[in-house]
């Protein structure tokens, strides 16, 4: 009854299914490890964040360019602040408000983003601390640049003179008139009363919205390898079943109609 199965057509069906199911397999199982390398790496910048509050400051110098051993540290640096830059749209402690950034002209020639803090409201320039005049040095957690799209950051567009939706030097390059690195840091202590910006981890790491498309991945391929095998057993029975029929006699051929004159 199985004999079919050696039919040059089964043996193309049974070949597809014999490699489609372990390339969905093998698929699954990497965006799998994928979403859990992002899970550990989130978890692992995560405590990196918390030891880094009780290390010692290093050099931004000897912390660049920053990656996942480095963001989240602590850092330093010394310069003269410039111009001040309102980030608005940005949450904190469950409460509606902006980030008051403000770029470190260094001794390098290239200035560091730095978020002295956050107030709630609207962003109003009004309601900003002047910046410290004079040379200062400057210590907080260690940032990478932000992305539209990343966590609390929106592709803000159309914003007033004086505002960016976007911490990072592709976003701030045509706002100032400054060479800048590409990272920003966030003071340990808010300057002038205003409230302190908790580090993040960086982009791909942690449950963030790649993280999630990861886990759909892994889904859509196990689904589809079960689809394939469910295909191939649909086919097989059918043919089972024609097999069966035809040998009960239950099959009918259909004898064309004469035609008058034939």
């Amino acid at each position: 009854m199985y004999r079919f199965l050696l039919t040059p057509r089964w043996w193309g069906i049974n070949v597809f299914v014999l490699l489609a199911i372990p390339f969905c397999v093998f698929m699954g199982s990497w965006q799998l490890s994928r979403f859990e390398d992002r899970v550990q790496d989130g978890r692992a910048v995560t405590e990196q964040v918390a030891s880094g509050r009780n290390e010692a400051a290093r050099p931004l110098a000897a912390m660049l360019p920053v990656d996942k051993s480095t963001a989240g540290r602590r850092a330093s640096a010394s310069g003269r602040y410039g111009k001040q830059l309102l980030v608005p749209g940005r949450e904190l402690d469950g409460r509606s408000g902006f980030y008051v950034l403000t770029l470190l002209r260094t001794g390098s020639g290239k200035a560091l983003p730095v978020v002295r803090g956050w107030l709630p409201g609207t962003a109003d320039p009004a309601k900003v601390p002047a910046p410290p005049r004079g040379e200062v040095t400057v210590t907080g957690a260690l940032q990478a640049s932000e992305t539209p799209g990343s966590s609390g950051v929106g592709a803000q567009g159309g914003l007033p003179a004086g505002q960016t939706g976007v911490i990072s030097s592709a976003a701030l390059v045509n706002l100032v008139p400054y060479r800048l690195y590409d990272a920003w840091i966030t003071l340990d202590r808010g300057d002038a009363g205003m409230k302190a910006v908790p580090a993040t981890a960086p982009d791909g790491t942690g449950l963030d919205l790649k993280a999630f498309q990861n886990l759909g991945y892994t889904g859509e391929w196990f689904v589809f390898a079960g689809f394939v095998l469910f295909m191939w057993f649909r086919l097989l029975r059918r043919e089972v079943e024609a097999q069966r029929d035809a040998e009960l006699g239950l099959v009918t051929q259909e004898h064309p109609t004469p035609v008058a004159g034939g």
